[in-house]
């Protein structure tokens, strides 16, 4: 059994002396702290493979930046979209409180795709190529991120006696499960998946599907979606399309795609 420590990381208080009005006070989330590792590990290690690759990593590095914005923007608008209703009856600033939780992974894929995608396009760069490069890292970065999940007491399975189980405390737990304290570790079981399959890319695939631009790339998301096709049917907490739950649907379209596309591309590549 383990349980979160809480969201905060480290919070600062100005001492009561010093010629404020009122108290001051900042707190650094553990959400935006892993977001924030993911993304400066996943750049610095995706420059390195572009430089590997003969391309050039300053146009990564822009094609990236874009990627970034458009892929947290794309995040928080898929995740607002499928909750309107909570956020109807919130204060309008809540829409943009990134820090706590909710960003939507298959959103961040599709406004990343589209801000990094246009930007490569319109310099004229190899995209295939370039979604090949950042795809292990993609999948690394959800790894470190999902444990945001973790300190936020969010994105949890359903109830569970196992001996991995985890606390949740009880403002954070469904209505229906308000007299059960443990929960499968669902953010738990899709870190240690996308670090199989950062694994799999980086040490099974990579130089194999070389030949190939954008095989890579469509390995990823068909082995991503896998795992997440599973692990979307125990969490409580899925976004939903009337009884569906919609990351297990964009993770069958996924997985499809990944299954007729990879062998095209394997059979077009140089002999």
């Amino acid at each position: 059994m383990f349980k979160s420590p809480g969201p905060i990381a480290v919070s600062l208080r100005l001492p009561p002396d010093l010629p404020v009005v009122g108290s001051l006070q900042l707190s650094i989330r553990w959400y935006g702290v892993l977001i924030a590792t993911a993304m400066a590990l996943g750049l610095w290690l995706a420059s390195r493979e572009a430089q590997r690759r003969g391309e050039p990593s300053d146009e990564l590095l822009k094609a990236t930046e874009f990627a970034l914005v458009g892929g947290l923007l794309g995040a928080r608008l898929y995740y607002v979209l499928f909750t309107l209703d909570y956020y109807q009856t919130q204060p309008w600033w809540r829409v943009f409180a990134v820090w706590e939780g909710g960003l939507a992974i298959h959103g961040g894929l599709i406004g990343g795709l589209l801000a990094g995608g246009a930007y490569v396009l319109s310099r004229g760069l190899p995209l295939p190529t370039y979604l090949d490069i950042v795809a292990p890292y993609l999948t690394l970065g959800q790894a470190i991120g999902r444990w945001g999940n973790f300190f936020n007491e969010e994105a949890f399975g359903g109830p569970t006696d196992l001996p991995w189980k985890l606390y949740i405390s009880e403002p954070h737990r469904p209505p229906q499960f308000i007299d059960q304290p443990f929960f499968h570790p669902t953010f738990l079981y899709e870190s240690l998946w996308d670090f199989g399959v950062f694994l799999v890319l980086v040490l099974g695939l990579r130089r194999r599907f070389e030949p190939a631009p954008g095989a890579l790339f469509l390995a990823y998301l068909g082995l991503y979606s896998f795992g997440r096709l599973w692990i979307e049917g125990l969490r409580t907490d899925s976004l939903m399309l009337g009884s569906l739950r919609i990351a297990q649907i964009v993770s069958a379209v996924a997985i499809l795609v990944a299954a007729v596309g990879i062998p095209l591309l394997l059979r077009r590549r140089p002999a």
